[in-house]
């Protein structure tokens, strides 16, 4: 019975203990093993001993007995659990928020409900050993599962730790990728900025001296390259050709010789650093400026220019400078040096004639050196076509010489005078030669010389054509003579001030940037002159200067009567207008270079007592230049610039109440009825303009739909007559020829 007891006492208390940990986990999550573990070992060993103590005198049977009824151990785990209950309620504790105890509290539940069995094993070991207490193996199984909880949660805490300071191991080894990536960034960025500031320097070097060719300084260069190509068209053949001229003055012929390839040398280099246009910019590239040179054929000839034959000199001696004919490769700078010229002068015509004569001239200079050349091979003297025997002391001259076949190559070019007939062979084709040459400089002379005269002329003529159908148009309406007397002194004036040219026609070629500077340039500053204009937008003045006309008044002539509609304003540019009465001979007033009037009656102001009547008569008392600003341009340009409209109705109507010339209650009052009947007459020519339109596009529409009605009448005849089967028959046979055609 003991043992039977025993066996059902001791589970129940284990099964206590149990259920109460598992039926109250929280105690668990809020550390209550951890906490109070030390007080219950303290608690349960002194139990232990008094209980050791009590029961230790007793026999056996007695203390089976009472192990069996199990009364002591129910009464020592009722006092433990009255005073761990006490504990807890008097001293509550915060549970604290534990993220740890969060994300073991699943695995720590399991672990306890693991423990079911765990109790009855500790029992049924224990059933086995008498001398030992079921409150004691409890207490000490008890306190065994917790130190082993204990240590289990102090190693999944130390876990923990160690992951957290994994984790912020890790962060920190993040933290010092990022700085040491955000370092090399910054290496990079700098590398970088290092490698732009090099290709900037790299730039910069290559930027080199660059000569553009529309400068100045590239002009100059040619002329000074051209000087010494000049020397040698004119002196190596000439030098070639007669001995003495070489022999007498070698020291200077050497100096200019190796002078000017010094210049030619030069001169590549110049051809190095000249620049070109690339998409409209000057480059300034020294490797493309050199492929660009090196690829031309002009490189070649000037290498070959360059080419030092003057070595020949070693072996054939100082006597034969046409060793240096390849110098003559170097021409094309002399004909740059003239188109350059041409276009800067402001002669072109007379340019243009001296350079054909010169032409002309090394032409003819170099047909008598040849000439002379030839005679010295075949021998002086030895028939009538050579050149004389030069042991003769007239004939052995140099400037003789020079002279005499100078003089046969004119006469042989020109084909004018006599020269003698041709013995030999070589003489006969020589001469054939330089007929056919001088046949082309002839025709050249002519057709040049008479194009130049008559561009020359071409103005003149031009005016001179106006003048002559304004006479015979006087002549046919039988104009008084005075008239037509004061119409041909208007033209004279005009030729002779040079007046004669129509602005619009000169600038119409050019690009209307360039046409507004012009204008500016020319009348900005008369136009500023106006006092309605003086505060006005820049974009206004530029659009009215580019409107202004210019306008010669002969003496006498009226610009305005009084009581004539004010179509334009004029300034005055050149020469003196009066203000005079309605007799034309008394003079109020005399305006002089800069004056202006008639610019109130171009703005049409409400309430003007005058309207855009004239209100004086202006007379020219000599010849007058005058721009003449028309009231349509103004309104043209006003239009797109409306406050500047506000602003000079403004002054006008300030000017007129300075000299009281409006009509205030008019001018309070409404639309002007003349303004709107001019809109309603540009509003009705508007609407027939577009009456006419719509009746040609409607006449236009019926034409086109009597024509498809028409060829819909005749489909249908054919369709009824022969059947829908003849237009598939027809289609066919139009497609054969086109497939025929395209095969």
């Amino acid at each position: 019975m003991a043992k039977v007891d025993t066996y059902h006492s001791c589970p129940a208390v284990h099964r206590l203990s149990v259920k109460t940990v598992k039926d109250d986990p929280d105690k668990l999550e809020n550390g209550f093993i951890r906490t109070h573990s030390l007080c219950e070992e303290d608690t349960s060993s002194e139990l232990q001993r008094a209980i050791s103590m009590e029961t230790g005198g007793l026999p056996e049977s007695r203390r089976s007995s009472f192990t069996g009824s199990g009364a002591m151990a129910r009464l020592s785990w009722f006092v433990l659990s009255l005073r761990s209950w006490a504990r807890r309620h008097l001293h509550p504790e915060d549970q604290r928020p534990d993220s740890f105890l969060e994300r073991i509290r699943g695995p720590e539940l399991r672990d306890f409900s693991s423990t079911d069995s765990s109790p009855q094993l500790n029992y049924e070991e224990a059933s086995g050993l008498k001398n030992q207490w079921a409150l004691a193996r409890f207490n000490v199984n008890y306190s065994n599962n917790t130190n082993e909880e204990k240590k289990e949660e102090k190693k999944e805490v130390k876990e923990e730790k160690k992951e957290e300071e994994k984790k912020e191991e890790k962060k920190e080894e993040k933290k010092e990728e990022k700085k040491e990536e955000k370092k090399e960034e910054k290496k990079e960025e700098k590398k970088d900025d290092k490698k732009d500031d090099k290709k900037k320097e790299e730039e910069k070097k290559k930027e080199v001296f660059v000569m553009d060719p529309s400068a100045d300084i590239y002009y100059r260069w040619l002329s000074i390259i051209a000087a010494p190509v000049f020397y040698n068209w004119c002196l190596i053949i000439c030098r070639a050709c007669f001995d003495e001229l070489q022999m007498k003055h070698l020291t200077l012929w050497l100096i200019l010789d190796y002078s000017s390839d010094t210049i030619y040398i030069m001169d590549m280099f110049v051809r190095f650093r000249t620049g070109f246009l690339e998409q409209g910019l000057l480059v300034r590239d020294a490797k493309k400026l050199r492929d660009n040179y090196t690829k031309t054929l002009q490189f070649k000839l000037d290498l070959l220019s360059l080419f030092p034959t003057d070595i020949g000199y070693l072996k054939f001696g100082l006597n034969y400078p046409e060793l240096r004919f390849n110098r003559l490769f170097r021409i094309a700078r002399l004909f740059e040096f003239f188109d350059r010229t041409e276009t800067r002068t402001n002669y072109p015509n007379i340019f243009r004639i001296g350079n054909l004569v010169l032409y002309i001239l090394i032409i003819i200079h170099w047909n008598g050196c040849i000439f002379f050349a030839i005679s010295k091979q075949i021998g002086f003297g030895t028939d009538t076509w050579v050149y004389p025997n030069i042991s003769h002391p007239e004939y052995g001259r140099l400037s003789r010489k020079y002279i005499y076949c100078l003089y046969w190559s004119t006469l042989t070019l020109t084909t004018i005078g006599e020269t003698p007939p041709p013995v030999k062979d070589i003489e006969y084709l020589f001469v054939v030669m330089d007929f056919l040459v001088g046949v082309l400089i002839f025709a050249t002379i002519v057709g040049n010389v008479g194009s130049m005269i008559s561009n020359m002329n071409a103005s003149r003529a031009e005016f001179q054509a106006k003048v002559d159908s304004i006479k015979q148009y006087l002549q046919f309406r039988k104009v008084t003579k005075d008239l037509e007397a004061r119409v041909i002194k208007w033209f004279d004036y005009l030729w002779t001030n040079k007046k004669t040219v129509e602005e619009k026609e000169v600038l119409k070629y050019l690009p209307d940037k360039l046409k507004a500077e012009i204008a500016i340039n020319v009348h900005l500053d008369t136009l500023r002159k106006v006092r309605i204009f003086q505060d006005c937008e820049a974009g206004l003045l530029i659009e009215l200067v580019l409107k202004l006309q210019p306008t010669v008044f002969s003496p006498g002539d009226y610009i305005c009567k009084k009581g004539d509609i004010g179509r334009e304003m004029y300034i005055i540019k050149e020469g003196k207008l009066a203000v005079v009465a309605d007799d034309g001979v008394t003079q109020f007033v005399v305006l002089s270079d800069g004056s202006y009037f008639g610019e109130i009656s171009i703005l049409n102001i409400k309430g003007s007592k005058a309207g855009n009547r004239r209100t004086a008569n202006i007379r020219s008392i000599g010849y007058s230049d005058l721009f003449c600003l028309s009231k349509d341009d103004l309104m043209e340009a006003l239009t797109e610039y409306p406050d500047a409209k506000k602003a000079l109705e403004e002054k006008g109507r300030q000017i007129l109440m300075k000299d009281n010339l409006i009509d205030e209650e008019a001018a309070k009052a409404g639309a002007d009825p003349k303004d709107l009947e001019e809109k309603i007459e540009k509003l009705e020519s508007a609407l027939d303009i577009l009456q006419n339109r719509f009746a040609r596009l409607l006449a236009e529409y019926t034409a086109s739909q009597a024509k498809v009605k028409q060829r819909l009448v005749k489909v249908e005849t054919k369709v009824k007559k022969y059947g829908s089967g003849t237009l598939s028959d027809a289609g066919d046979d139009a497609e054969k020829p086109a497939e025929e055609k395209k095969n």
